[in-house]
């Protein structure tokens, strides 16, 4: 795992915009259209470019920008057995609370900036049968791609993203809900295993994780136990894989919003550090959880424990000063000493593969190299 031993390093969180060309590609291929191999050559071409970006911009630990995927958790249904897909995908209701509270605002939001101009729709998935990794073929494709794109980059210098078990769709057929993260969980270890193999660190987001907190039901002794549920699915998927290897990411799923119900990082954080990962990544730059350093005042890092707070948000269209971002990585390298720190950005900037992504892609890079100079301004202050 990467650690700020003598400057303050930077990553990301992983998905990046797809380029047109890609898209229309992508889509052509949901249509069923033979779009092969000219699907495969775009994708490598589009990683290549987004990796060059990336080094360009001065981010230290990059990605694939998720070129390859639909979406980051409908993807699955490539790489799955046992999935059927789910239509009418609803995003107001996934966010209940907030919806009901501001429901213009998301009618808006959602109609808008969240579904319209995806490439491929965005579908619930639910489970009907055995579930089994089928996506070797996938996974292949997007680690050779990524492997061309960076060289002999070495883990702490790539990581790739996967799903966690407790995205992948609702249980139809499994007798419980434990039963059924079980089978999910040996499944995508074949997937996090390849990532390893491949001479990557793994990354596993997993906005479940915070929503059981945000959304779910129950006093909040039901809720620590749900989550616990998805925390012990996640961890019988990683066994076998050295933890300074992982690298978990959670937010909130949702980005522009007014966010008052989303569940501060104190909630979770006692679930959050048994996830036998060795950094965590999670909202720090958006105005609801900027206080979330607060959180490092009272609870002790595991040993080699790494954060990767966001310092830059996927939530505004405004590009950070640098001196606002080396503010806020200097906070956490206060509380938890500088190494232990890498600046990052808090959730992703194209989650599903949209022709109009959240925040716009000249935005984002103007974001990057702000959050490069923020870490070289941090740098200067605390060395």
């Amino acid at each position: 795992m990467q650690r700020s031993t003598d400057r303050i390093y930077t990553t990301h969180v992983g998905s990046l915009a797809r380029p047109v060309s890609l898209l229309d590609l992508m889509k052509a291929a949901a249509a069923g259209e033979p779009v092969e191999p000219r699907l495969a050559e775009a994708q490598r071409h589009a990683v290549a470019d987004v990796v060059g970006r990336q080094r360009a911009a001065g981010i230290d630990v990059v990605s694939d920008g998720e070129q390859g995927k639909p979406g980051f958790f409908s993807y699955v249904l490539q790489r799955l057995s046992g999935y059927e897909p789910r239509p009418g995908y609803g995003p107001l209701e996934t966010f209940r609370a907030e919806v009901e509270e501001f429901p213009e605002y998301y009618q808006q939001y959602f109609q808008g900036a969240m579904t319209g101009g995806m490439a491929v729709p965005a579908e619930s998935v639910a489970c009907t049968g055995p579930v089994s990794y089928i996506g070797q073929e996938q996974i292949k494709r997007d680690l050779e791609a990524l492997r061309a794109a960076v060289g002999d980059a070495g883990p702490d210098q790539a990581f790739v993203c996967a799903v966690a078990p407790s995205g992948v769709g609702g249980n139809e057929y499994y007798p419980s809900e434990s039963e059924y993260l079980d089978a999910v969980a040996d499944a995508l270890h074949v997937e996090y295993a390849a990532i390893i193999d491949a001479g990557f660190t793994l990354q596993i987001d997993d906005p479940f994780l915070s929503d059981v907190f945000s959304y779910g039901t129950g006093t909040a002794a039901e809720k620590t136990t749900r989550a616990r549920l998805y925390v012990n699915a996640i961890n019988r998927s990683l066994r076998g894989i050295p933890r300074d290897r992982v690298r978990l990411h959670t937010c909130y799923g949702i980005n522009e919003g007014p966010r008052v119900h989303d569940a501060p990082l104190a909630d979770l954080i006692e679930v959050l550090l048994t996830i036998e990962a060795g950094a965590f990544s999670f909202e720090a730059a958006n105005p609801r959880h900027e206080h979330a350093f607060h959180v490092f005042e009272t609870v002790t890092l595991p040993p080699d424990t790494v954060l990767l707070p966001g310092v830059i948000s996927h939530a505004t269209n405004i590009v950070e000063h640098p001196d606002t971002i080396a503010d806020r990585i200097v906070r956490f390298a206060d509380v938890v000493g500088w190494e232990n720190v890498v600046a990052s950005a808090d959730c992703g900037f194209s989650s599903q593969a949209t022709y109009r992504p959240e925040i716009h892609p000249k935005i984002v890079w103007a974001k990057f190299d702000a959050l490069a100079e923020g870490a070289r301004r941090a740098s200067a202050r605390l060395w």
